[in-house]
This record gives structure tokens, sequence and C-alpha cells, in this order.
């Protein structure tokens, strides 16, 4: 299938706008001096009548002796017509001659009517001839003028294209630069905007990715090198069960370690693979309730109450579901392992007109903001873990198109917020 130019479809359909546009104005302009013409011709054929008539009335012309006139351009007669009661023109041709005849009221009771008839050859070939062709002659450089300008103007609203399309030829991971909107036209704003949102998205994208890898070989090789250690020093001689024991035992401790981290990052895999799932129907509402019922059964160790708060009875929507739970799971998880025993958990969904909002706040001992939490490999606190939780709810979210946070509690109470904000498919429906 032959590829399609924008530039081509624009310059061809400009160029067959002013070709028509042309046209239609040569034709309107040749109507136009045809009437106006043929109009100057009646007026003065029947300025010539009311003048005979009014010889013949003042007696300066005999009815009875009046006697036809004729030249070559113009004759004068006296007809008798029983129809007609008022003066008429008609057009015809007689002997490839034009004329324009006039019958205007001589003595209506002896139906004698004045027939003039005028010779238009010439003002024929004066439209035809010098009106008609040189307006299309005229009309040729206007064309070729319309057609450079066609090809100039279509270059240029090409440009801020071009502009943008050498812009991304020349990115890569090394080099993610945003589009700089100042030298571009109003309309190309919400493009550039667009382009800019996912180069920032690429680039952190590649950032994590870069970490991952990187926190990954030193996380996977430092439990590696402490087993060989520790192996090569029970080897060197002979020792008690009990230190054979303890090697093996702080070997298999640093296996498991390893297969949560491999686990982790088996997790991201599938991840990225559910960033391909169809979105089902659900109601949020009943949805988010027995999930919440379900970490209740997480929490109740350390006898946390976790509620669930909405501020409308159901939400029908449509959604990416093993996204939404990893980034639901993950906020919830967090908040059970960083909150005390005897605390409580809040997970709160609220709807507005164009979003989904979606919170858990937990009484636990706050975060430092000033350090990017979804980054891999990021541990907080001495609790155990990979650290690759919020890389993956962040993962999810982007996925989603979705934002999510975590800030401290502003009510002066310890504990964080973690929000996840997501586009409500209903609104965009309702302006359809």
């Amino acid at each position: 299938m032959e590829a399609k130019s924008i530039y081509k479809q624009f310059y061809t359909k400009l160029i067959i706008a002013t070709s028509l546009f042309i046209i239609t104005l040569s034709f309107i302009f040749y109507e136009y001096s045809r009437s106006t013409i043929y109009e100057n011709i009646q007026k003065n054929m029947l300025q010539d009548a009311k003048k005979i008539y009014t010889q013949a009335y003042n007696k300066e012309i005999n009815f009875n002796t009046f006697k036809s006139i004729q030249n070559d351009d113009v004759s004068i007669d006296l007809v008798n017509n029983p129809k007609l009661k008022a003066h008429k023109f008609f057009t015809y041709k007689k002997e490839n001659n034009f004329y324009i005849k006039l019958l205007y009221p001589f003595d209506l009771e002896k139906r004698k009517f004045l027939e003039i008839k005028r010779n238009i050859n010439f003002e024929r070939e004066l439209l035809y001839s010098i009106i008609f062709k040189n307006l299309f002659i005229l009309a040729i450089p206007g064309f070729l003028l319309m057609l450079i300008y066609s090809l100039v103007v279509s270059k240029s609203l090409l440009k801020p294209i071009l502009q943008i399309n050498k812009k991304l030829s020349n990115m890569d991971e090394k080099s993610l630069t945003q589009i700089d909107k100042k030298d571009l036209p109003m309309e190309f704003h919400s493009l550039s905007d667009s382009i800019n949102s996912l180069t920032n998205r690429i680039e952190t994208y590649v950032k994590f990715k870069k970490e991952l890898f990187i926190g990954a070989a030193h996380e996977l090789k430092t439990p590696l090198a402490v087993m060989k250690l520790k192996n090569e020093v029970t080897l060197r001689k002979k020792r008690e069960i009990e230190v054979y024991e303890e090697t093996l035992q702080l070997t298999v401790k640093q296996i498991d370690d390893m297969n949560k981290m491999i686990s982790s990052i088996l997790d991201i895999g599938r991840a990225e693979g559910a960033q391909f799932e169809e979105m089902i129907d659900l109601d949020l509402v009943e949805y988010m309730k027995k999930k919440a019922n379900d970490y209740r059964m997480l929490s109740a160790q350390k006898n946390i109450i976790i509620t669930f708060f909405s501020n409308v009875n159901t939400l029908n929507t449509s959604i990416q579901i093993t996204l939404f739970n990893q980034i639901l799971q993950n906020f919830v998880q967090n908040a059970i392992k960083f909150t005390p025993d005897d605390k409580s958990i809040a997970i709160r969904l609220k709807k507005t007109k164009e979003k989904i909002i979606i919170t858990v706040t937990d009484e636990g001992v706050g975060i430092d903001e000033n350090v990017d939490l979804f980054a891999p490999f990021k541990r907080f606190g001495n609790q155990s873990g990979v650290g690759l939780g919020l890389f993956l709810a962040k993962n999810a979210a982007d996925a989603l198109r979705a934002k999510i946070s975590i800030k401290n509690r502003k009510d002066n109470k310890s504990g964080c917020v973690a929000k996840l904000v997501l586009n409500n498919p209903s609104s965009k429906l309702k302006h359809l």
C-alpha cells in the first residue's frame, strides 16, 4: 500500500480549491459583465422607444405615415401583437447574427407595438473575445502564482512537524531532551506537550531500569560473596559440626533472600506483561470493600484495624485489575508493615467529576520526603524486604496512566498517605 504524504495531500487540495475559486470568480465576473452590457443596451433601447412614442404623441410622427427605419445595427418598425399588454425584450439568433428585440406599446387600442431590433454581435464578441478569453489568460499566471503559494504554504505548515521529527530523530536513551514550544505555532503545543510527557516517562523508565539492573547485580553479588567467603573459611580446616551447621544455615538464609529478590524481579516482568491485560468492567466500590476484608486478615496479627470509606455507593468503571491490585496491595502492605500494633489504617475512595482518588492512610513513623521512594532497592527503617514494591507500584501506575504519591500526613499525626489518582472514564463518556 502506497504511503500517503500530508504535504502532497495538502498542496493538492489547496491547488484544487484555488482553481475552483478562480474558475468560479471568472464566471461570476463574466456573467456580471454580460448582464451589465445587456442591461445598458436594453436601457438605451427603452429610452429610444419612449422618445419615439413621445414624438408620435406630440404629432411629430404620424401614426399613419410611420415607416420602418433600418440600418446595419438597428431597425425600427410598427407591428401588431394581440397578446402583449406591456413592453417586453427578446433575445434571439438569426443567420449567425444575434439580436435584442424590444416590443413597446405604441397604440394598444389597435394592438400596435413599436418594434426595435438591435444587433449585438459586437457586444458578444467583446464579451467572448476580450473579456472571457482575457480573463482566462489572466487566470493562468494567477493559477501559477497560487501553485507556488500552495507549495510555500504547505512547506511552512509542515515546518513545525519537520522540526519535531528532527528533534525526535536525534534523541536516544542518553539524550532525551524536551521540545521547546516557543518556536512552534500554538496548534502544535498540545502535540509537543504529549511528546515531552512521553520523553519524561521514557527517561524515568530508563533511569529506573538502569538502577534496577545495577541494584539487582549488587543485591545478588553481596550474598554470593558472603556465602563464598564463609564456605572457604569453613573448609580451610576441620571444624566442629556446629560450625558447619551455622555455615549451612547462613547459606540457606542467603539463598532465601536471593529467592525473594528473584521473585520480585519476576514480579516486575509479570507487571510489564499486565500492561497488555484487557480492561474489565466492575463496581470499584464493591471490589475495594472485598479487598479491604482480605487485608484485615493480614493486619489481624498486629491487631491493626482497617477501615474503608467511599463518597459514592457504586462506581462502575473499566480498569486493568492486575495493575490496580499491584498498587493497592503495595500501599496496604507497606501501611501494615510500618504501622505499630493496635493502630489503624484508613482506605478511602473519592470520586470527582474527572478523577478517582484512592488513598491509604497509616499511623506509622512517616517518611523522608527528600528521598526518591519509587527508585528500586530503596529500603526504609529496619523492616525486611527487597525494596522493589514501590518501584513496581510506580510502573503499574504509569501503565494505567495514573499518578501515585506518598506524603506525610498533614493533620499533626504521625504516618503517611499513599495516593493513587486515576482518570474517570465515565466523565469522558458524558462528553462524547
